[in-house]
């Protein structure tokens, strides 16, 4: 089983407590998005040893959202208002499982995007995400009690 890891690809820019399990990930910044991938092993698998669907949507989700933010120039967050994947074939322990992205539109509230997934190059899965633009404060992202009422008017 071959461990290398596709030209352009660096050590993902990122770390977070939810895909600290799936280390070590990469990623690639391009002009359309944020790629990221990672080679596929045993704990990303579901009991019947194929890559798990969850594992999938999950990177995508990420990969979308760093997408989204590469397109603002990273002044602002961004959470998932709508996520949906169409999986397309399977992937399997050892092959390099690449999440490519584009931002399909940008406003001063959501962001639109899509990607396609792909194992060592054929596509097993695509996605399409709506992301909520959340603005930056001193202490990190605006509290989702706030965002509420600004909805709701208040």
């Amino acid at each position: 089983m071959t461990t290398d890891v596709p030209a352009g690809y660096q050590p993902h820019f990122r770390k977070s407590p939810f895909t600290d399990p799936w280390e070590p990930l990469f990623s690639k910044k391009t002009e359309t998005g944020v790629s990221m991938g990672l080679r596929l092993a045993t704990p990303h698998t579901n009991a019947r040893g194929l890559i798990h669907g969850g594992l999938i949507a999950s990177l995508a989700d990420n990969s979308m959202g760093y997408s989204c933010a590469q397109a603002t120039g990273w002044r602002t967050s961004f959470v998932t208002v709508t996520l949906a994947v169409d999986y397309l074939g399977i992937a399997r322990i050892g092959q390099w499982l690449a999440v490519e992205c584009e931002v399909i539109r940008t406003g001063q509230t959501l962001c639109f995007a899509q990607s396609l997934i792909k194992a060592d190059d054929a596509a097993i899965a695509r996605a399409n995400a709506t992301f909520r633009v959340v603005p930056k404060t001193d202490e990190g992202i605006t509290r989702s009690s706030n965002l509420r009422s600004r909805s709701q008017g208040r």
